[in-house]
């Protein structure tokens, strides 16, 4: 390295590196068959519980729903 000739790595003198996958958290995988409740729903889902509450009409506006619990 010290004559002052440019040192070009090929292909033999480049490392290789493995990679692995990460693993996933146990409560993520859901092929267990076992449901999960989440608490945060979508907002078609908040729709579909404030209409069957009586809570929502036609015509009302879909953004900045009032906060929701499924229900059990």
């Amino acid at each position: 390295m010290g004559d002052g000739k440019l040192h070009v790595p090929t292909l033999s003198t480049v490392p290789t590196t493995t990679f692995t996958t990460m693993s996933q958290h146990k409560s993520l995988q859901g092929s267990s068959g076992l449901v999960i409740k989440r608490n945060v729903l979508k907002r078609f889902e908040r729709v579909d519980i404030l209409k069957k509450r009586g809570q929502w009409k036609a015509g009302d506006r879909v953004q900045g729903l009032r906060k929701t619990k499924p229900d059990v």
